[in-house]
């Protein structure tokens, strides 16, 4: 009878898979790559650069100046100066949104998916976009100020003034955008983006103060009108352009020391803007993982 021999057999050896290392591009060279992706995505031809141009040299050329024959009369001001620093609360909210449609392009049909595999933080992605807004919208706001001067406007700087103009501008643009890449990235298509932008852009325009001071506005409008972060920068890039005149800053606080009216105003922008870019940065990565 055939005898069965079992032999033994080695148990397994566990093997622990070795990971590659994963090169992490740094965050300023990855910042510069995708701004420079962005401007070559937002700017492809001279006609892409110039035509963004035409609506704030058309606010300062034509608006302001018929707006200053019908106008109502600013105690100290001349109105079409009023009414052309007021344009840049338009100009800048209404370039911010709409950069954030390069957002849903990008989520739909363009390459978030590559860059959202990419060794790269994804917070990088956001903030790239944010430079190009803000290069853009910068463009803007000075062919604004430059028109307005050779039209006629009576702007009267010193060097602190246009630190405060400025100041007000560039927290504003943050902020703007900060609004607009969260709701690009909450909602599901262009369409509905774009019909989002005049009550995000234009209608806090009309609350601000840019065609005429919130204190003419009823009561509970202008207390609204006090909330909004372009009514706080319009004021301040008024008190920077327009000799110091802090009627608007006035019209909010109702203080008498301008210099502390400017520093609350200027606050409560960067206080919307930090706000806003955090909301901004949750959103993305809600919408990365969906």
């Amino acid at each position: 009878m055939t005898e069965l021999v079992l032999e033994a057999v080695p148990a397994p050896v566990a093997v622990t898979p070795v990971e590659q290392p994963r090169t992490i591009t740094t965050f300023p060279a990855a910042l510069s790559a995708l701004v420079r992706r962005r401007f070559a995505l937002s700017v492809r031809t001279p006609r892409e650069l110039f035509v963004p141009l035409l609506t704030p040299i058309l606010f300062a050329v034509v608006i302001a100046p018929a707006l200053a024959s019908i106008g109502p009369k600013i105690p100290g001001l001349d109105y079409m100066s009023f009414a052309a620093v007021g344009t840049a609360v338009l100009l800048i909210p209404l370039n911010c949104m709409f950069a954030g449609i390069g957002v849903i392009v990008d989520r739909e049909t363009g390459a978030r998916r590559d860059l959202l595999a990419a060794p790269i933080p994804r917070s990088v992605i956001v903030f790239a976009n944010l430079v190009v807004a803000f290069a853009i919208t910068a463009l803007q706001v000075v062919a604004l100020i430059f028109a307005a001067v050779l039209r006629g406007a009576n702007l009267d700087a010193s060097a602190s003034g246009i630190a405060w103009f400025v100041a007000a501008g560039a927290i504003l643009a943050i902020a703007m955008y900060g609004l607009a890449e969260t709701v690009a990235n909450r909602m599901p298509s262009v369409e509905e983006y774009i019909a989002a932008v005049p009550a995000l852009a234009i209608v806090p325009f009309f609350f601000s103060g840019a065609l005429f001071p919130i204190t003419a506005m009823p009561r509970a409008l202008a207390g609204v009108a006090r909330v909004l972060p372009p009514t706080h920068a319009l004021a301040l890039m008024r008190y920077g352009l327009l000799g110091g005149n802090s009627s608007g800053l006035h019209d909010i606080w109702g203080m008498s020391n301008a210099t502390v009216m400017a520093a609350l105003s200027l606050g409560v922008v960067a206080l919307f803007a930090v706000g806003l870019t955090l909301a901004a940065l949750r959103s993305f990565r809600r919408a990365s993982v969906s």
